[in-house]
């Protein structure tokens, strides 16, 4: 079952779960909107030939500042991250969906589409401009809503490689169980 907004303010003022820092703006009819934070994340094609799910990929980061903005090139991709912080209970789940006002102009916004159980941090949102022109965002605008909804039983919290990340976080596939076997 998703949350309404008043099931969400509920939560959030009894601590059941966090999400700060936090306006009562942000609260929807049944999510709650996030902010873009202001560091970020740029493959840095000068440094791969390829991009591989065996090793790590080499990054460029951004730090616009609290008040800054980036521009997205068209055709481009980039990893963000909210400006809030959150930690959901094991009794529930999220899904981040992009805000409609923004994707019509061409911005895709992702974050693997789930938050596990137990997540705590801020979340890292994959951008990718499919249009013609650049994007400009700026830092604390309103950039994707938090869809929460509860699971059917008490779930193991999540212990993930992304629990407690502070900034736009890079892929960390080469640490997958699949590839165990091939350092061994």
């Amino acid at each position: 079952m998703i949350l309404s907004g008043k099931t969400i303010s509920e939560k959030l003022s009894n601590e059941e779960m966090v999400i700060k820092p936090m306006t009562s703006e942000q609260i929807q009819p049944a999510s709650v909107d996030l902010r873009l934070g202001h560091h970020f994340l740029v493959i840095d094609d000068h440094l791969s030939t390829k991009l591989s799910l065996t090793a790590e990929a080499a990054y460029r980061e951004i730090d616009v500042g609290d008040r800054g903005s980036i521009v997205i090139p068209p055709q481009s991709f980039l990893l963000a991250t909210t400006k809030e912080y959150i930690e959901i209970p094991s009794s529930l789940t999220a899904f981040v969906e992009g805000r409609s006002s923004i994707g019509r102009l061409g911005l895709f916004i992702q974050n693997a589409g789930w938050v596990d159980p137990g997540f705590r941090g801020h979340i890292t949102l994959e951008l990718y401009n499919a249009n013609r022109l650049p994007i400009e965002l700026d830092v604390n605008r309103r950039i994707c809503q938090l869809v929460l909804a509860e699971v059917d039983q008490e779930a193991k919290p999540y212990e993930g490689k992304y629990l407690d990340q502070k900034h736009a976080t890079a892929s960390r596939v080469q640490l997958d169980y699949e590839n165990r076997n091939r350092l061994e």
